[in-house]
């Protein structure tokens, strides 16, 4: 009879952390393999502002950046609701003029009807959520194609606008509240407190998913990683705060004008609240699985009909936070909001910043990134004295650059087996 010998271990097997050369050389071989992620958009977005920067000076002062921020603003927001119908491979014409009808519901209601702000912006945020809701019905349930729904509902939409503005009048807004959001400031010392918390908790998470996948045995990052990539945001966020708590007024005897925008920790919340649910949700993970392969993920048990629809209530609503922060910067509501080039620079910001328009690969933080490219290329030719025809050649070759290199790097993917 033999006895087999058992080995005691302790509570879980550690696995040995990876040094940062190792590390290092993973990213590389990812990246030759076709996972580039949000490579193209960083890079593409350091040439042009440092090009912008060398041909105008004007265009990395205090003022105009902080303009950067609310200029791109609402693009930002819708683009970072169509990440998630993106995701799935569909998508979605009619988040632009969307945006406008919420818009319009707000405007309505809070200068025809003389409702709290509040009850302007739920009533325009439950509008988007209605929207997105009969679009992901007649998607999922109808089975008609997402391009055709959604170009039905960019025609459809446009006439509501106009309906609402009573065929071209302008409903100026005039809430305080409301006004606020894009034309307004937080104080030096705010903007600081929030940036100390942002870094806290950026901080706290990737130490704590460090512990935790050391203390189950799993392969974890060099802490050295961890720690540049901590120190990195830090120095990132530091600097921007500090370059907008620089006085921007041109007379501060009138008026001071310093802060960060109140719009910004606004997209912040927005880019954490739905990183989390694509990331550390099983709704997220379903996203992902119905984007990558439908059937697989029917067959898994998903609802996968439920996910097409709740894509569609998500960028839709995002939408009408779009169309908020729209009628905010404008002061007004008019026949052209959410329409004009609103939808192209959305989904140019999104497929730009990262996202696949084969589904199945994106972040919310690509539509950020890809956003202030968008707001870069508008900013920076425009302070250069081109024309609205320029820009929009230029953007639209960039956006093709991005689709370019995303099916490249496809291929690139499945030949090495990376997909």
């Amino acid at each position: 009879m033999t006895t087999t010998a058992v080995k005691k271990e302790g509570p879980a097997a550690v696995a040995p952390a990876p040094t940062v050369g190792f590390h290092l050389s993973s990213y590389l071989r990812r990246v030759r393999g076709g996972d580039i992620g949000a490579l193209p958009a960083v890079f593409m977005l350091l040439a042009l502002a440092i090009g912008f920067s060398v041909a105008r000076p004007s265009f990395f002062t205090a003022g105009n950046f902080a303009n950067l921020f609310t200029q791109g603003a609402a693009t930002t927001l819708i683009a970072m609701g169509l990440v998630f119908v993106l995701l799935l491979g569909e998508i979605d014409l009619s988040a632009g003029f969307a945006s406008g009808v919420c818009a319009a519901i707000l405007a309505n209601a809070v200068t025809e009807r003389g409702y709290p702000w509040y009850v302007a912006m739920l009533a325009a945020i439950v509008t988007g959520v209605v929207i997105g809701t009969v679009l992901g019905l007649l998607v999922a349930k109808v089975g008609i194609p997402s391009f055709v729904v959604t170009l039905a509902g960019f025609l459809a939409f446009q006439g509501v606008v106009l309906m609402l503005m009573k065929e071209g009048s302008n409903i100026s807004v005039r809430d305080e509240t409301i006004l606020a959001i894009a034309n307004r400031n937080l104080t030096p010392a705010l903007g600081w407190a929030l940036t100390a918390v942002a870094v806290a908790g950026y901080a706290a998470t990737q130490l704590l998913r460090h512990r935790n996948r050391a203390a189950r045995g799993l392969l974890t990052d060099p802490i050295a990683v961890v720690a540049a990539r901590i120190a990195g945001l830090a120095i990132i966020l530091g600097a921007a705060v500090y370059v907008l708590n620089l006085e921007r007024s041109r007379n501060v005897l009138v008026v001071s004008l310093k802060g960060v925008p109140i719009v910004v920790p606004i997209i912040a919340l927005l880019l954490v609240l739905w990183t989390f649910v694509l990331h550390r949700t099983s709704y997220g993970r379903h996203v992902y699985a119905v984007g990558g392969n439908a059937e697989a993920a029917r067959r898994a048990g998903i609802n996968v009909d439920r996910i097409r629809i709740s894509v569609f209530v998500i960028c839709s609503t995002m939408a009408a936070i779009g169309g908020i922060v729209a009628a905010s910067r404008a002061n007004s509501v008019d026949p052209n909001t959410g329409g004009s080039n609103v939808l192209l620079y959305a989904v140019g910001a999104a497929v730009i910043g990262g996202t696949s328009l084969f589904g199945g690969k994106g972040r919310v933080l690509d539509a950020v990134l890809g956003g202030a490219v968008v707001a870069v290329i508008d900013n920076g030719m425009g302070l250069m004295g081109y024309s609205s025809g320029v820009k929009y050649v230029v953007t639209g070759v960039v956006l093709l650059a991005a689709a370019t290199i995303d099916a490249l790097s496809r291929r690139r993917a499945a030949a090495t087996g990376n997909r």
